[in-house]
Formats: structure tokens, sequence, C-alpha cells
């Protein structure tokens, strides 16, 4: 599948910029924390240094940085795309698509707000 097919979404997405806690359950690993390359309503891509397994379970924390307590909820890997290297030096990256499985409605809706404040900014810096 190309990226054109990952663009078919059932939640519109946005480029916003939260600090997010990745747990990987199961797998006894220690929490990691990241930022989201982009996010909606529905789930988020993030950005690891490792690869995760599909369908499997995580636990994730999003501080959409509006001073509220972060958001918890449980989520699925839909999706894993490896980042090309840039150098050879520097290890290759993931981006990680997570589904929300269990998000209460009105953390769906502080995020709904979040994007939709951030497509009017992002509108009048445009005008």
């Amino acid at each position: 599948m190309g990226w054109e097919g990952l663009n078919r979404r059932r939640f519109p997405r946005a480029e916003f910029p939260s600090m997010v806690k990745v747990i990987h359950s199961g797998k006894g690993e220690g929490p990691v924390l990241t930022h989201t390359e982009n996010i909606a309503s529905g789930g988020m891509c993030v950005i690891l240094r490792k690869a995760m397994d599909l369908f499997s379970s995580v636990d994730v924390e999003i501080d959409l940085l509006d001073g509220e307590v972060p958001i918890s909820c449980a989520g699925k890997v839909v999706w894993s795309v490896r980042r090309k290297a840039i150098e050879k030096e520097k290890p290759s990256f993931y981006d990680i698509g997570i589904e929300f499985v269990d998000m209460k409605d009105d953390a769906r809706k502080r995020i709904e707000r979040a994007i939709a404040h951030l497509v009017r900014s992002s509108h009048k810096t445009n005008a």
C-alpha cells in the first residue's frame, strides 16, 4: 500500500504537536516518550525508534499542551512504516499509526476542539 492509501482515513488528521507517552502492553518495556506527527479524534501517528507489531496493544497518554490533564486511553497499532535513514550513523525511525480503542467522548471532543482551533489559527495566519 502506498502513502495515498494511508491518507484515506475515517478521521481527518492535523499536524498537531502533542507530547505522547506510549507503553507497549505486554512487552514489559518502560514507557517511550515521543510526539505526534499528526492526530485525529480516532487515532494518531507517532515517531518511534523501534518498530511495533501490527495490531499490538498499547496504552497512550497524550498531552495536548492545552493546560488540562493528559488524555489516557488504550490503542492498537494499525500500521508501521520505516523512515529512510538520513545518515549512516543515525538510526532509522518508524512512523507508527495508533488507533484509539477506548477513548472517552470528552477526550475525543478535546482533540476535535484542539484541531479546530489549529485550523482556525492557520486560516488567520494564511489570510
